[in-house]
């Protein structure tokens, strides 16, 4: 009798261990699906295994461990942030109403004053501002990055993280391009492959034509991409002209370094050519409309680049210029801004896309759709409200919606928010963390 009991014992744990082997992970239920794959699916459900998306459709009879009602909410892939310097969070406000020049020497002389903890709190508290509003991955580039590495592991987000270089800044040419290669290596595919790395010389104007090709010879030997910024200011491209005769685009082409393994931030000050020379070689454009318009940089050609069929993402840039992390307000500012001359150009399907599949496409990731294989990067908004009482649910999100507005969060299937409640980490002590590293630096 004995073995009977043990033997029913053993199938009923052998049965337990097959349904949780096909039990999905996650199932999220009843809400509308903005697929970015060319549907919406109203009453849906997404389910999730694994950190990857297995069914995208209408509800279905499914297992899980975990199910989350999404009625009377959107349920979309997570916005990605696809140009940004997370630790200037720390500096949001410091240098307002200047002038791009002056900006930047008051920002430089505030930064020179960081330490390795104050990156990393700035970077804790920017990663829980993206996660609050929606924000699964990130492209950045600043200095101390391994910090910033700590700080994506510890919240869950996703980033491709890129230790900046400004030649002679601190350190000689040659030591910062072996601290950036070893930064390569240790990061890239880091925290369970959420992590990964770029190589993110500042610009062609803060760095030589002999330095950037070396940084051109490591990126293609480790097939790393590379995060710069392009003809931001018109100054750059004046001193270019100057110095090579020649602007940015042209000089980054001359030397071989661009191609679609390039996230080129801004481009804001581009001839004819070099919208035709970006497009010809597959080149990824960051805009971001908040900072450009902050200081006072331009307003980048990125109807015309789009039409040409490049492939344009959108970022906030640092919060020091951008002032938030909110890709909700990133969204609302690059459709407004472009509609003063022309309400036709950039609807909103064609924004939020920017935000999700054109991002995940610059960054190099399987995410920005719903889409049976692709990366579990979802949020859950909010649109039960008056705001979204709307004949045109896309339009209301990216002209009215706001970080607000997200209910729940997920980066690899994981929730990180859930009922705009954080999950796996301590929101007040990185908020005291971060007002105590700023009143260091700059109170």
């Amino acid at each position: 009798m004995r073995r009977l009991k043990v033997f029913a014992s053993g199938k009923l744990i052998l049965l337990y261990l097959l349904l949780v082997q096909f039990m999905a992970d996650l199932v999220i239920k009843g809400g509308t699906l903005l697929t970015m794959n060319g549907s919406i699916i109203e009453n849906g459900t997404v389910c999730i295994e694994n950190g990857v998306i297995t069914f995208v459709g209408k509800e279905i009879k499914e297992d899980a461990q975990k199910v989350i009602s999404a009625k009377g909410c959107a349920v979309l892939p997570g916005l990605i942030n696809a140009h940004t310097h997370l630790p200037m969070t720390l500096l949001r406000g410091y240098a307002r109403d200047l002038p791009h020049m002056e900006w930047t020497q008051k920002i430089r002389m505030a930064e020179a004053k960081l330490t390795p903890g104050d990156v990393r709190a700035g970077a804790r508290l920017g990663a829980l501002e993206m996660i609050r509003s929606g924000t699964t991955s990130f492209a950045d580039m600043y200095i101390y990055m391994d910090e910033v590495a700590k700080a994506v592991e510890e919240t869950g987000m996703r980033a491709a993280l890129g230790y900046g270089m400004i030649q002679g800044l601190n350190e000689d040419s040659r030591t910062k391009l072996k601290n950036r290669e070893d930064f390569v290596r240790k990061w890239d595919g880091a925290a369970r492959g959420r992590i990964t790395t770029m190589y993110a010389p500042h610009s062609a104007e803060s760095c030589s034509k002999e330095f950037l090709i070396k940084v051109r010879e490591l990126a293609e030997k480790t097939g790393t991409r590379i995060h710069i910024h392009v003809l931001e200011t018109e100054d750059e491209l004046n001193l270019m002209k100057k110095r090579y005769g020649m602007c940015s685009v042209n000089l980054l082409d001359d030397i071989n370094m661009l191609g679609p393994n390039v996230l080129a931030a801004h481009c804001i000050w581009l001839s004819d050519d070099d919208i035709g020379i970006l497009k010809n070689k597959g080149v990824n454009v960051v805009h971001c409309p908040s900072s450009n318009m902050a200081l006072g940089a331009g307003i980048a050609r990125i109807p015309e680049m789009l039409e040409k069929g490049i492939n344009v993402a959108l970022g906030t840039d640092g919060a020091a210029s951008g002032v938030s992390l909110d890709m909700w307000k990133e969204m609302r500012a690059a459709s407004l801004l472009h509609k003063s001359k022309d309400p036709r150009t950039m609807p909103a399907l064609q924004v939020l896309e920017m935000a999700t599949v054109n991002g995940a496409r610059a960054m190099g990731i399987n995410a920005g759709m719903l889409k049976t294989g692709c990366l579990a990067d979802i949020i859950i908004v909010d649109v039960d409200e008056p705001t979204f009482i709307s004949c045109d649910l896309i339009s209301s999100l990216v002209n009215g919606g706001s970080g607000c507005h997200v209910r729940t969060t997920i980066v690899n299937g994981k929730v990180l928010m859930e009922d705009h409640k954080i999950i796996g980490f301590d929101e007040e002590k990185i908020m005291e963390d971060a007002r105590k590293a700023k009143s260091g630096i700059i109170c």
